[in-house]
C-alpha cells in the first residue's frame, strides 16, 4: 500500500466513524493531507481498531522520514549543556520534546491549527490524545498552570514528550505569569531528571496563543534552565520556530 492508498484508507475510515459521506474524495495530495489533519483533530479520545492503527503508523512513519529527521547527535551547542535550533520540534530526535498544552492536555482540537499543540498530536498519532485522556480522566481535573505530565511519543522520532500548560498573559505581563512560567520549565526539567532522560528539547512556552512577551519569557527561560543545571547533568535544547525568536535566544545565550 502506498501512501495515497494509505490517506485515502484513513480519511475514508475517519469519515465512517463519523457517518459522514466517503463519495467524494478531494483528488489533489495536499488538499487530502488537511483533511486528514482536520479529521484526526477534532476526533474525540475513544478506542480505535488495530487495522487503522497499524495504517497511520506506517503513514506518518513514511511522512517522517520524507521530511527527515534531525538528530540531536549532530547539533552544536551555544554554550555548555545549552543548544539553540530553529526547525519542526516534531523532526527532533532526542530524550524529550516539549509540548505547550491547554489545561484538557488532550491536543488541539482546531481542524489544521498552526500550534504546536495541534502539531504534536497530529503527528504523533491518534494513539496520543487516548493516552492524554486516560491520564487525565484518572486526575479528574484539568491540569493547573505551570505543571506538567509525561506521555510516550508514539509517532514522533523523540522518545518522550512531556506536556505542560504556559500562563495566558492578558494586557500585561504579572509576577504571578512569570512565575508560572518558571514552574513550567521547572516541572518540565523536574520530570525529565526523574525519568532519566540526558536531554529535553523546550519550545517556547506560551510566546504563541497564549500572548506572552518573547523577550521576556527567553529571560526566564535561560534563567531557570541555567540554575537547574548546575545541580543536574541534563543537556537543554531551546527549539524555536520563528527567526524573531531565534535572534532572541543568540542574543542571550550570547
Amino acid at each position: 500500500m502506498n501512501q495515497s492508498e494509505r490517506r485515502i484508507r484513513l480519511i475514508n475510515f475517519l469519515l465512517e466513524e463519523m457517518n459522514q459521506s466517503t463519495d467524494e474524495l478531494p483528488d489533489d495530495e495536499g488538499t487530502q493531507k488537511k483533511l486528514l489533519r482536520g479529521l484526526m483533530n477534532i476526533r474525540p479520545p475513544k478506542k480505535i481498531s488495530d487495522e487503522f492503527l497499524k495504517i497511520q503508523d506506517e503513514y506518518l512513519q513514511t511522512e517522517l522520514r520524507s521530511k527527515g529527521i534531525t538528530k540531536f547527535s549532530d547539533l552544536k551547542p551555544i554554550r555548555e549543556k545549552i543548544f539553540l535550533w530553529q526547525g519542526d520540534i516534531t523532526l527532533l530526535e532526542c530524550d524529550a520534546i516539549v509540548n505547550a498544552a491547554n489545561s484538557g492536555m488532550t491536543g488541539c482540537y482546531v481542524p489544521n491549527h498552526r500550534c504546536i499543540d495541534n502539531a504534536i498530536h497530529t503527528f504523533a498519532g491518534v494513539q496520543l490524545r487516548n493516552f492524554c485522556a486516560e491520564i487525565m480522566e484518572r486526575q479528574g481535573y484539568e491540569e493547573p498552570t505551570g505543571t506538567a505530565k509525561i506521555t510516550p511519543a508514539f509517532n514522533l522520532p523523540c522518545k518522550f514528550v512531556i506536556h505542560t500548560v504556559g500562563p495566558i498573559v492578558g494586557a500585561e505581563v504579572t509576577e504571578r505569569d512569570e512565575k508560572f512560567l518558571i514552574s513550567c520549565y521547572r516541572s518540565c526539567l523536574e520530570l525529565a531528571a526523574e525519568n532519566n532522560l540526558k536531554n529535553i528539547a523546550f519550545c517556547c512556552i506560551s510566546t504563541g496563543e497564549f500572548h506572552f512577551p518573547n523577550f521576556r519569557a527567553a529571560e526566564l527561560a535561560i534563567q531557570t534552565v541555567s540554575e537547574f543545571q548546575r545541580e543536574n547533568n541534563i543537556e537543554v535544547i531551546f527549539n524555536v520556530f520563528k527567526d524573531e525568536d531565534l535572534k532572541i535566544y543568540r542574543s542571550l545565550l550570547k
